[in-house]
């Protein structure tokens, strides 16, 4: 019998990112704008208060995708769901990470923005039922990718606050401090090669795992389709601008600039051929 979910409980969950963002970004414009800072330990504090909401809010996420995604044991991996997960999944490893680094406003902008996306299932259709969720490759295969997803998708939303900011930085008469508070631009350039290191790696392990899962399932290697092509494009950019980084120095808006064109790859190998598919074709 298929799990019937609550409208409300969407609603609430994506007012409670929403919130959360909010409250975050309200907090960090008031440091800028000259406000008191509380004591040392309390801002610690606040820190680790903040840390524990987004761990709350993920755990109900994590909740309402459980039950949307599992329908008679199969999995439902159809556009609005695969949204949800992908901005779990972002919100997921952007908290992790959070704990070494502290990428100012990046961090409302992805709770917002996760925010809307656990509304999809709502208005996107379902019932796309993959009948061999219980394999073990394919549970790998799954894993990997939406890691390399979410990662990505935190550090194409860096690359956007790099570019503005370098840009804020040649134009004198747009104030940086608009944008909240952030890191030097070359802890930032750094910040966005470790992204773009763990991703590729991420990447390479999905085409890999892709591969094994389709020999095990199928009994040939991937399709040669247009989600592979894109997806290999993808990984070709991303190759290309680490070696480009490693013997060229490659930084800065270049830099950013084509870790969004590889990201961009990467949502029209999945993203968008699910959407041509299950929207403009209304194909499962």
């Amino acid at each position: 019998m298929p799990i019937m979910i609550d409208p409300r409980l969407y609603f609430i969950t994506a007012v409670l990112y929403v919130l959360l963002g909010l409250r975050v970004f309200l907090s960090q414009r008031a440091q800028e704008q000259g406000l008191p800072r509380p004591p040392e330990g309390r801002g610690e504090l606040r820190v680790g208060l903040v840390r524990a909401l987004i761990l709350g809010v993920l755990l109900i996420h994590g909740v309402l995708l459980h039950q949307g995604l599992m329908e008679d044991n199969q999995l439902d991996l159809s556009l609005g769901h695969s949204l949800s997960l992908i901005g779990w999944v972002t919100v997921a490893l952007y908290w992790g990470v959070s704990f070494r680094y502290r990428m100012g406003v990046l961090l409302p902008v992805i709770l917002m923005i996760t925010g809307a996306l656990v509304l999809s299932p709502l208005v996107l259709p379902a019932d796309k039922q993959v009948t061999y969720s219980h394999l073990l490759a394919f549970k790998i295969h799954l894993a990997v990718s939406l890691m390399a997803y979410g990662l990505f998708a935190i550090a194409a939303l860096h690359a956007v606050l790099m570019s503005s900011m370098e840009q804020r930085l040649h134009n004198h008469d747009r104030p940086l401090t608009r944008l909240g508070p952030m890191p030097s631009l070359v802890a930032m350039d750094t910040l966005l090669f470790q992204m773009v290191l763990a991703g590729f790696l991420l990447l390479t392990a999905t085409l890999v795992s892709g591969v094994f899962f389709s020999e095990t399932l199928f009994g040939k290697p991937l399709p040669f389709n247009h989600k592979v092509v894109f997806s290999f494009l993808s990984w070709l950019i991303y190759a290309g601008l680490l070696l480009g980084r490693q013997f060229w120095g490659v930084r800065g808006r270049r830099a950013a600039r084509w870790t969004l064109v590889g990201f961009g790859m990467l949502l029209v190998a999945y993203l968008g051929s699910k959407f041509v598919l299950e929207i403009v074709l209304h194909r499962g």
